[in-house]
């Protein structure tokens, strides 16, 4: 038992550093989204200051009060000066050049990787880019549709950016994500579950590679032990009817002492079936527990315990009876060793549902701790201190693999008892 409760602690452990993988893979990830966000933001506002740089230059120049200054000074009779004031008038015109060419490769050059549209103070879009609809051309009502749910879409992340051209012309630039944001979002997610599904079919693989070996296991052991028991029954079969003999010999003793030999010689018989397909016979239960009941009653090691079997002589179902009576036993079995009170109660009752037949193995002892339910099933797990934890993982294996039926712990409760079910197919 104490290697099911550190399993049991190990798989926490791991569940919860597993946790804590995913945990810091998703804040880090976060985080370095959080970093991109604030750069594609700054990008995106020094994208607008260009446009905004440019078309306040395209509508005023910072020294046209100052060539006209000049233009007033020249004299306007003297045909020498009158190419001087077309030249001042032409650069009065044009807008402050200097920075221009700086300012139009942001614009044109290198743009925000986001997806972005500018539109006018009616909300019309005027220019996009990045949202999946031809940047050149008329726009159709389905395009502009497009665009003005992208912008509602981009508006619930992002707040617009303000571009103020002129004092009586303000435009807005509308931005979302860019496509790198979106895949380092959903990149941890990817990651997550490509580790969860290596991890499930490892699982899975060495849970079939570890079932399978046990299963040779005990089919080696279970043949094994047959091999060794014949030869002493065979040799015991001999002594007994060699005392028989006897005329002092005590036959009511020798009557007990040969059922238990020819006990030996069932288990020896069933341990031989492990391992093989046994053939099954559609018959009657009742014959298989009453007899299995009776061999557990004349063990039990107290008076005041009961066992009472309800089993309707009609109920059948396709078993083998030997490999039967040996789940039937060691549920029995496992009732006698839970039950720590002087009045112990075992009862066995049956029937029919939903087209299979059952029968249920209850008893008045400890009970079994809500935990546990998924581990008494296993290879090794048993409460007793000298117990190999063997009989339910055998019992199962006998009623699922052989018999095509269920095993289950239907009810349990501390200090109240237990109920295990078995359930058979009907054909």
């Amino acid at each position: 038992m104490f290697a099911f409760i550190a399993k049991r602690k190990l798989k926490l452990l791991l569940s919860v550093f597993a946790m804590c993988i995913a945990l810091a893979s998703l804040l880090y990830t976060s985080n370095l989204v959080r970093h991109l966000q604030e750069r594609e933001r700054t990008s995106v506002t020094i994208w607008a200051a260009a446009i905004e740089q440019v078309a306040l230059a395209a509508t005023q120049n910072p020294y046209a009060a100052d060539f006209r200054v000049i233009a007033d000074k020249l004299d306007p009779n003297d045909p020498m000066t009158q190419q001087h004031r077309t030249a001042l008038a032409w650069a009065s015109r044009l807008p402050p050049g200097d920075h221009n060419d700086f300012i139009f490769n942001i614009i044109y050059e290198y743009p925000p990787d986001v997806p972005a549209a500018i539109v006018d103070e009616a909300g019309n879009p005027i220019a996009w880019q990045h949202l999946g609809i031809p940047e050149d051309g008329e726009l159709t009502p389905e395009d502009s549709l497009e665009i003005m749910q992208r912008i509602a879409r981009m508006d619930q992340n992002f707040d617009p950016i303000m571009m103020e051209l002129t004092p009586a012309l303000i435009q807005r630039v509308h931005y979302g994500e860019s496509s790198i944001i979106r895949d380092l979002r959903i990149y941890p997610y990817l990651q997550l579950t490509f580790v969860a599904l290596f991890i499930a079919f490892g699982y899975l693989g060495f849970s079939y590679a570890r079932r399978s070996e046990q299963s040779n296991l005990w089919v080696g052991m279970a043949r094994e032990a047959a091999h060794q028991l014949g030869t002493p029954i065979s040799s015991l079969m001999g002594w007994v009817e060699v005392m028989r003999t006897n005329p002092e010999a005590d036959h009511d003793t020798l009557k007990e002492v040969d059922a238990d030999v020819q006990r030996l010689g069932l288990v020896a018989n069933r341990f031989n079936d492990i391992g093989s397909v046994p053939k099954l016979e559609f018959q009657a239960l009742a014959p298989v527990v009453d007899a299995t009941a009776n061999y557990i009653r004349r063990r039990f090691p107290r008076r005041g315990m009961a066992l009472t079997v309800d089993v309707p002589e009609e109920l059948q179902a396709p078993i083998n009876a030997e490999l039967f009576a040996w789940v039937v036993e060691n549920l029995l079995k496992n009732a006698m060793d839970a039950i720590e009170s002087e009045k112990g109660r075992i009862q066995i009752n049956s029937g029919k549902e939903k087209g299979r037949v059952y029968i249920d193995v209850s008893d008045n002892g400890k009970g079994i701790d809500r935990g546990d339910w998924s581990t008494i099933f296993k290879p090794g797990y048993s409460t007793k201190t000298r117990g190999w934890g063997l009989g339910l993982s055998l019992a199962k294996r006998i009623v699922v693999d052989y018999h095509g039926g269920m095993l289950t712990l239907t009810h349990s409760v501390i200090g109240q008892g237990s109920t295990f079910r078995i359930l058979l197919p009907q054909s």
